[in-house]
């Protein structure tokens, strides 16, 4: 019965999945951070724009907001690892190893709870140059005819939502900072539609030191729903608001460690001070079955990702999430973080009104109401790599075109804390009296939603 037990324990555990000649990442959670008080001065850890959102909102700088000590890293690097990545929220680091031992080493250290396998396989480095920046460079200004309209071949997916009347108002996401999160953002920095883009920074959480303006467009196309600023070609739904683009998904496999990627990266832009977060990422399923989600997993309380999602919000940041493609497959739910508590998910629909087929549907696990609200994605008009207009679908796309307008709603309407905007948004949609697991409270008004919160500060 004992070689039983052990038998289903080996089976069970992460490190059944080890073999020789790969290389592991692990995640190693601390038992805690060996924090007894905050430093005196939170200049050190945080930005004054982060110290200034907090101050605002009467949100307090506690432990969580202090880094994992020098001390605790040193242990376990000493144990023969590369430190990966850390989490100052959850108190993590993801350390790396050919050594598939070096976790049982690691585990016995009281400073540690406990290790997971979050990723397993040959590293390699990004090549030095990406396929996308040997073309020709002429294909960087937009090829289609430019437009009678401001909005040019995007006007569609900003007048669905009421958008322009905001902006007509002078509300363009200006003093608002917005943290992009995505696979990369290939040749932006080289695009006409992008010249005034007022970029804060960028950050590869994947590969630290390498470019993220090559490898992968997705966010380009993402970035573009939201800043692009070429009139009568497209213009985004807040072209004045500040960027930071942080990637974090790595698209040559997946694991749960770009979980611990996008995490690092949220901590990052919350230091940072932005405002809104901007996340077209979901993850449930890996290239190891046994490390897949469930859906009775989708709570927000219970996914890695999710739970620093939520800390984010608590932090005075909107976080809003794509609610994922998974609506024509098996899985059919929201994906991961889209499940979080007091985050914007926003689902997709066609230009008839109706859900698109694709779009992820609720409720989530303990029976809250996701997506919160939907947008345009299908067809939607996006730029990729070339510099082009092209037509795209997917929750991707109408995550960051509500990502925008709720910025510069925010820029009109400043006295409102992250959770007051999500629920003008959500009182204020097509569906708010009936929502439901298709569209949530439906598609937002932008323009009612800012006459009612002038009239509540009234």
């Amino acid at each position: 019965m004992k070689k039983l037990i052990l038998l289903l324990a080996v089976l069970f555990s992460p490190l059944f999945f080890l073999q020789a000649g790969e290389t592991y990442c692990f995640r190693v959670y601390l038992t805690d951070k060996g924090a007894a008080g905050l430093p005196d001065n939170s200049e050190a850890y945080l930005s004054q724009r982060a110290i200034e959102r907090r101050t605002k909102h009467d949100i307090a700088i506690t432990s969580s907001d202090l880094p994992i000590p020098p001390a605790y890293i040193n242990t376990l690097a000493d144990r023969g690892g590369e430190i990966i990545t850390q989490s100052k929220w959850l108190s993590t680091v993801v350390i790396a190893s050919t050594d598939s031992l070096i976790a049982e080493r690691i585990e016995q250290l009281q400073i540690v709870d406990s290790v997971k396998l979050v990723w397993k396989g040959e590293r390699e480095r990004e090549q030095a140059e990406s396929v996308f920046l040997n073309r020709d460079t002429s294909l960087l200004k937009p090829q289609k005819e430019t437009t009678s309209n401001l909005y040019g071949y995007a006007e569609p997916q900003i007048k669905m939502l009421n958008g322009k009347k905001l902006h007509d108002k002078g509300y363009t996401g200006k003093n608002l900072s917005i943290a992009v999160t995505d696979a990369g953002f290939t040749n932006v920095n080289r695009m006409d539609a992008f010249r005034s883009l007022r970029l804060a920074g960028t950050k590869n959480f994947v590969s630290p030191g390498e470019s993220i303006f090559r490898g992968d467009d997705h966010g380009t196309k993402v970035l573009s729903c939201l800043a692009a600023c070429a009139p009568g070609i497209m213009v985004g739904t807040a072209p004045q608001a500040t960027y930071w683009l942080l990637k974090t998904e790595d698209n040559r496999s997946e694991f749960p460690i770009e979980e611990d990627y996008w995490v690092s990266a949220i901590e990052f832009a919350d230091s940072a001070g932005v405002d809104i977060i901007a996340s077209s990422l979901g993850y449930f399923s890996f290239d190891v079955e046994e490390m897949n989600y469930s859906a009775d997993l989708l709570d927000g309380k219970t996914a890695f990702i999710s739970r620093a999602a939520h800390i984010a919000a608590e932090k005075g940041i909107l976080v809003v999430s794509s609610a994922g493609n998974e609506g024509n497959n098996d899985w059919e739910k929201i994906t991961f973080p889209a499940d979080a508590t007091h985050i914007l998910t926003v689902g997709a629909i066609t230009e008839e009104k109706e859900k698109s087929s694709f779009s992820s549907i609720g409720f989530t696990a303990d029976c809250r109401v996701k997506p919160d609200l939907v947008a345009l994605g299908s067809d939607c008009a996006v730029i990729g790599w070339s510099g082009d207009i092209q037509y795209s679908s997917g929750t991707s796309f109408s995550a960051p075109i509500i990502a925008g307008l709720t910025a510069c709603l925010w820029e009109a309407l400043p006295q409102l804390t992250n959770k007051e905007l999500i629920a003008l948004l959500q009182s204020t949609a097509s569906q708010s009296r009936r929502p439901d697991a298709e569209k949530g409270f439906g598609i937002p008004d932008i323009y009612k939603a800012y006459k009612k919160g002038r009239r509540n500060a009234d």
